[in-house]
């Protein structure tokens, strides 16, 4: 399955949770779309355990491919395996981009990224999916530094996260470390994602 390019909202409300983080979607109508939106019957195991691993896969807009993959290489690694899995989403270089500010969502952070405009250490990566390690420099090329869209973001940038920093008179920001669990989608329960993949 390709990665879901169609309208974020009405997956927000099919699942009940903001898959922008903002709230947004849900606050006129926190119902599922559609004619019987408002008549949601209980969901089995298996259906909560899928709905989990749909709002973080939506979250990050990825494919199912690819979210597969990355779960698979957290289980290689030291630690919860859950808690491995969303940092290794979190260190993704599209994720990085939009927590910089550069971006006011991941989809746009992400065309940045694919339009050429975002420089790691200096060069140029247009792999939305590239995996940052720790100390690694994001910043934009020179010439796209005064686009519109990325000082609109800048501007409308409230807080970081703690685990990037950003240098405003550079333009430079710095994956500083890997998330702690508590910063990071609150609200998912990954054990449940776990649990999905492992049945």
């Amino acid at each position: 399955m390709s990665r879901y390019t169609g309208p974020s909202w009405k997956i927000s409300r099919r699942l009940g949770y903001s898959i922008s983080e903002t709230g947004k979607e849900l606050q006129r109508r926190p119902y599922a779309p559609g004619q019987h939106g408002q008549r949601r019957s209980k969901l089995s195991d298996y259906g909560t355990q899928l709905q989990e691993k749909q709002k973080v896969r939506f979250t990050y807009g990825v494919s199912e491919k690819q979210f597969h993959k990355t779960f698979v290489e957290s289980k290689k690694l030291k630690g919860v395996h859950g808690e491995n899995f969303l940092r290794l989403l979190e260190s993704r270089l599209d994720n990085i981009v939009y927590r910089l500010g550069f971006a006011n969502s991941r989809a746009q952070a992400r065309q940045l990224v694919n339009h050429g405009h975002i420089l790691v250490d200096g060069k140029k990566v247009d792999i939305p999916s590239y995996r940052l390690v720790p100390g690694q420099k994001v910043t934009l090329r020179d010439g796209s530094k005064s686009l519109v869209v990325v000082q609109n973001a800048l501007q409308a940038m409230v807080i970081r996260k703690e685990f990037v920093s950003y240098d405003e008179s550079t333009m430079v920001g710095t994956f500083v470390r890997y998330p702690e669990r508590n910063e990071i989608l609150p609200e998912i329960k990954e054990q449940l994602i776990v649990e999905f993949y492992n049945r």
